[in-house]
């Protein structure tokens, strides 16, 4: 299995393979971003259903998903580090994403707790969150799984993603991923990409995983800035 491919495919986007650190022209260029193209246009987009789409700002368009993800965590970390407030934060700038993250903020360079690729542990995060609001029934289920055949995956990327539908991932499973702050970033971040927190159940999860994951309040609002900085493109 492929892990890098499966993130990519599931968010939607499809990094140039040789590029560094997996960075790459993706289909949001061609079809206007992280909401318009990359997360509509994979699995994430089927699970968000009419929820709120995400569009990624300026340079971050015309880059991998992946490295979407790692780019944003790593300007919420910086902006933490820096003290900075978090409201009205910005989000990367072209220049800025055109610069490789350290390799902490890189999904497919880092190596998740259990020794798996850091990879699944995001796409396992995302699909926990999007299933927190009880939203996926199934008869969402059943059209989530006949997108899934629409994606070309192979038969272990297929494989793991109904194995993850088919079972409860709580807070405590995604935490467990986390070897690192900068992935326990990483995986609230993808978590927030999954949910609108606009119901009860939504904001109770994600404030339990920020508290499992062991992140600094302070931190966690750079993150849903980043994130909401997005919606607002």
């Amino acid at each position: 299995m492929d892990a890098s491919k499966l993130l990519e495919q599931f968010l939607g986007g499809e990094a140039v393979a040789g590029t560094a650190g997996g960075i790459g022209r993706g289909v949001a260029e061609k079809a206007g971003g992280f909401g318009g193209g990359m997360v509509a246009g994979g699995l994430l987009g089927v699970l968000l259903g009419n929820k709120k789409a995400r569009k990624m700002a300026g340079g971050v368009v015309g880059y991998g998903a992946a490295a979407a993800v790692g780019a944003l965590a790593f300007k919420a970390y910086q902006n933490w580090q820096a003290g900075k407030n978090a409201v009205g934060a910005p989000p990367p700038t072209p220049a800025e994403m055109a610069v490789e993250p350290p390799a902490a903020f890189q999904p497919d360079r880092t190596a998740a707790a259990d020794g798996a690729p850091f990879q699944l542990s995001l796409v396992s995060a995302m699909i926990g969150a999007a299933k927190a609001d009880g939203h996926v029934d199934a008869a969402e289920q059943k059209r989530l799984f006949e997108h899934v055949e629409r994606l070309g995956l192979d038969a272990e990327s297929k494989g793991f993603i109904f194995e993850a539908f088919g079972k409860d991932i709580g807070v405590d499973d995604v935490a467990a991923a986390a070897a690192t702050q900068e992935q326990a970033a990483e995986l609230y971040l993808a978590s927030r990409l999954a949910i609108d927190p606009d119901h009860a159940a939504e904001r109770i999860y994600l404030e339990a995983l920020a508290r499992r994951l062991k992140l600094p309040a302070d931190l966690v609002e750079h993150l849903n800035r980043q994130v909401e900085a997005q919606a607002e493109a």
